[in-house]
């Protein structure tokens, strides 16, 4: 399968706002393992397996453990791994990313609130819609994964 085109040659002004909103997201003072957990879960819901390689590779180079990274797809179920904050951005992960069925509900987001507070809740939506948003992209035009080296 080949990917269709390359969205920055097609389209380089949107390309650049939505790296533009992917900076601001790198730039937000949440954790950055967390940041990378939620764009790993995001990608895996929505099937890109361009995004899921890269952003598998990049929790890595972040310090999330081998072991993390591979289970973040069954967190519910792997409750002594992660930590109560990492499983409350995932929780919203999957509310957000799968709004269709009723969006961010309103006890998750009074636990995010409690939890992470008004600022670092709102980086954390920003990274989940911008993290949908490139999925998009990348399912939409067939992206590949590289081949990474270890």
């Amino acid at each position: 399968m080949e990917t269709r085109f390359k969205m920055g040659k097609v389209q380089p002004d949107a390309y650049k706002a939505m790296s533009a909103l992917d900076d601001y997201v790198d730039r937000t003072d949440f954790d950055p393992a967390i940041r990378e957990m939620i764009r790993l879960r995001a990608s895996q819901i929505n099937g890109c397996s361009y995004c899921v390689s890269l952003h598998s590779h990049d929790a890595r180079k972040v310090g999330v453990s081998e072991q993390k990274t591979m289970l973040v797809s069954a967190w519910k179920e792997a409750e002594n791994v992660f930590s109560e904050e990492e499983r409350i951005a995932f929780e919203m992960t999957e509310e957000i990313t799968l709004i269709h069925q009723h969006g961010l509900s309103q006890p998750l987001y009074e636990k995010a609130i409690a939890a992470f507070g008004e600022k670092k809740t709102a980086q954390i939506i920003m990274t989940i819609i911008t993290i949908n948003a490139w999925n998009r992209i990348g399912v939409g035009l067939k992206m590949q994964p590289e081949l990474l080296s270890s």
